[in-house]
């Protein structure tokens, strides 16, 4: 027996993303590559997680949209996407390379989810 996801199934989960409510973007300063079984960031930095705006550019992709103030200076790393503003499930987490802030500065993340 083969199983398939079809377009309608991808569309309807999609669908349930979005009507799900709010969901917060945060950032870390750990060393770490993202996994699939990460349930929080590599050491979540102390601002306050952020609301995103959310989308769905297609019928089968949901994006959400966040930026975050530095509260002072320091390297981020990884971020990633949660359901609640504090605590929660983490949904997507992205590593990259260090970016370093300064008080004030500012990063703009996009998180795009896409079924293909």
């Amino acid at each position: 027996m083969a199983d398939i996801y079809t377009q309608v199934g991808e569309e309807f989960t999609v669908d349930q993303l979005d009507a799900f409510g709010n969901y917060y973007v945060a950032w870390g300063t750990g060393a770490g590559t993202a996994a699939k079984g990460d349930t929080t960031l590599s050491t979540e930095a102390s601002e306050a997680r952020v609301i995103t705006t959310d989308s769905q550019p297609a019928a089968d992709q949901m994006q959400w949209l966040g930026t975050i103030t530095a509260d002072g200076g320091k390297t981020i790393t990884n971020a990633g996407i949660f359901d609640a503003a504090t605590v929660g499930n983490l949904i997507m987490h992205s590593d990259f390379t260090g970016i370093v802030l300064a008080a004030s500065d500012k990063i703009e993340f996009t998180f795009q989810l896409t079924f293909s």
